[in-house]
């Protein structure tokens, strides 16, 4: 069966390029993001490891911990961070999981049999500090992410974690969001002291509150 968003995320132990791990307890209190890669020593699959350590302080500022996951085995990890660390000039310093098994993969639905019947595709989980599914973003494997956009939602499901708002399309960290429509208009002076904009009566906004 499909993971869909509200599931608990599939917990798991595995070996990994830092060594053995408990998923959850690697995850903590922390939000996380579990992403798959079709396999090691793949040009696409370097370029995204390397922007994902370039990356370190943007997911630390978010409470965030990354982790990675290949089919391939722990040893060739190995090998391949070195390639990493060279051609992308990073320090890869999060753990990939060697799932040789496939058995994670396949418990997180990573594998998609019309696209290949043992590569992953480019599946990234963004998972609370609940252990839920927060997002799930599927890419073919011959298409790269885009870490911007990853950052942008976290920020988003972060945001909206926290207080009763959505956030419109595009938006991006700091600009304006949109009040729930559960939000009397009475009441929100009294939630949102920052003002608000009523453009509709279903569609008010007001400044990112926690800013």
């Amino acid at each position: 069966m499909s993971l869909r968003i509200g599931d608990d995320a599939p917990n798991f132990k595995a070996q990994t390029s830092q060594g053995e791990i408990d998923f959850y307890e690697y995850l903590g209190d922390s939000w996380g993001v579990l992403f798959s890669h079709p396999a090691d020593y793949t040009p696409v699959c370097t370029t995204e490891l390397g922007k994902t350590a370039s990356l370190k302080d943007e997911f630390d500022k978010r409470n965030v911990k990354v982790i990675a996951l290949s089919t391939d085995n722990v040893e060739s990890h190995k090998g391949w961070i070195n390639d990493i660390n060279e051609t992308q000039g990073v320090e890869v310093n999060f753990p990939i999981i060697g799932d040789e098994s496939r058995e994670i993969s396949l418990a997180y639905d990573m594998i998609h049999p019309n696209a290949s019947l043992t590569a992953t595709v480019r599946s990234l989980f963004v998972i609370g500090p609940d252990k839920k599914i927060k997002l799930i973003i599927s890419y073919p494997a011959s298409t790269g992410r885009n870490f911007q956009e990853i950052l942008r939602v976290i920020d988003s499901l972060q945001l909206t974690a926290y207080h009763s708002v959505a956030t419109p399309a595009d938006w991006k960290d700091g600009e304006d969001v949109v009040v729930l429509p559960s939000i009397k208009s009475e009441d929100i002076p009294a939630k949102f002291p920052k003002g608000f904009t009523e453009v509709r009566s279903y569609l008010r906004t007001t400044p990112q509150p926690n800013k």
